[in-house]
């Protein structure tokens, strides 16, 4: 009895301690990821510019948007195993390192004088790989770290800094390009990642979850099946992911032809491209601050339909808008309705979804935006050859506020969107 009560309080030590260093302990990891992230933005913009303005072809920006997208649909089963599986710290670590040294090869490479354009796609393709990794174990590692009430609020934060570096990104990648070379680019994404990873691994101490200190009993694909069993049996997950199947691919024009439609309409300066990333990213900034003050209405479900809604008429408007500034006013608009949509998709899965599932379920929906969105480029990007951008962008902005409709209709949704009990009770 002695030594069982001194376990009780032993453990209860430990759980006040964590919970007195959840706010540290989400400073550095969000820390980490936003240093990533700069770099990575950095690389991103820089080679999507470059494709965009050599090429000026929707089929070889569908084929760049493939390859930065196929690869995490592939990993994405494994992925998702693994972040229920393992250390998810590590596999976050790991996926940084993979993309560093892959990244300093091409840097390396570029020097000697190779500079072909496919070797862009590689690295398009091994970024997707990495993103593969880390995107289903951070939207399952935050959960141990925060607590539950507070998720809402870390989430718009970590959107909020998202935004910041995307704000900045194509800012300091023109300047840069404007004097330097890609190849500087890629170095300082190195230097970026190198300076994540130690964060991560010096400072930031994470307990293990729980099956990831079990022994392992069934195989990867068992794994998997038991995630997708598990998908088909909740109340809420299956009419959930079926909505965002189909939101991803209308999302596609909007999200990958603008650079492309402004460099055909508007005009190909380099400014004029960054200045629709730069309008996007301060609408997230004010999203994301919203989202994070706000919480959004008791009813995720209602947050997120909301913010769709707006994204919807915005993805209409930016197809018949001919004014580049009210074009501009537009963008952000729709930046402001992306972290008001994302911050409670991500908490609604973070609080329904059993902790040892998490990884799979993350993965799973990182399958989904990873193969929808490439499906509606293969349909749209060889389109935007044919049919002008501004017509692809008000069709699936009218077919995007239709779905919103049947999204918020259904009662399984709007029943998982509601406050669990215990946040009634105690609101």
């Amino acid at each position: 009895m002695i030594h069982s009560g001194i376990s009780r309080k032993g453990h209860k030590m430990t759980h006040e301690e964590e919970k007195k260093n959840w706010k540290r302990n989400i400073i550095l990891f969000l820390s980490s990821q936003t240093i990533s992230l700069f770099g990575s933005a950095l690389v991103q913009y820089a080679i999507m510019w470059h494709v965009t303005l050599t090429t000026k072809s929707g089929l070889m920006m569908t084929l760049f948007i493939i390859c930065g997208f196929i690869p995490t649909f592939l990993l994405s089963p494994f992925a998702g195993v693994w972040a229920d599986r393992f250390n998810r710290k590590y596999l976050i670590i790991i996926a940084d390192a993979m993309i560093a040294a892959v990244t300093l090869i091409l840097a390396i490479t570029f020097l000697m004088g190779y500079n072909a354009t496919w070797l862009l796609f590689v690295i398009a393709a091994v970024r997707a790989l990495g993103a593969g990794i880390q995107t289903p174990a951070v939207g399952a590692i935050l959960p141990q770290i925060v607590p539950e009430d507070k998720l809402t609020r870390v989430n718009g934060i970590n959107g909020t800094l998202q935004a910041l570096m995307m704000f900045v990104a194509p800012i300091v990648s023109a300047s840069l390009l404007t004097f330097a070379t890609i190849e500087l680019i890629l170095f300082i994404d190195v230097v970026t990642a190198i300076l994540a990873i130690l964060t991560l691994l010096l400072f930031l101490k994470i307990p293990l979850h729980k099956k990831a200190t079990d022994k392992q009993s069934t195989s990867y694909m068992d794994d998997f099946k038991l995630g997708l069993t598990y998908i088909k049996n909740h109340s809420f997950l299956k009419p959930f992911f079926i909505f965002f199947a189909f939101f991803f691919v209308l999302m596609a024009p909007a999200a990958f032809l603008t650079p492309l439609q402004v460099a055909r309409s508007f005009g190909e300066e380099y400014w004029r491209l960054t200045a629709i990333e730069i309008a996007f990213s301060v609408g997230m900034m004010a999203g994301g601050a919203i989202i994070a003050s706000w919480g959004g209405f008791r009813n995720k479900v209602y947050t997120m339909a909301f913010a769709n809604l707006v994204m919807g008429v915005c993805t209409l408007l930016l197809g018949i808008m001919p004014v580049f500034w009210i074009y501009l006013i537009i963008m952000g608009l729709f930046g402001v309705a992306m972290p008001m949509a994302n911050t409670p998709t991500t908490v609604l899965l973070q609080e329904k979804v059993d902790p040892d599932y998490m990884g799979r379920i993350f993965g799973v929906f990182g399958m989904i935006s990873t193969s929808m969105m490439p499906i509606g480029m293969m349909i749209f990007g060889p389109l935007a050859d044919v049919i002008e951008i501004e017509w692809l962008l008000a069709g699936t902005g009218l077919l995007i506020v239709v779905l919103t409709i049947f999204f918020v209709g259904n009662k399984r949704l709007i029943e998982a969107g509601k406050p669990a009990v215990k946040e009634a009770t105690q609101g």
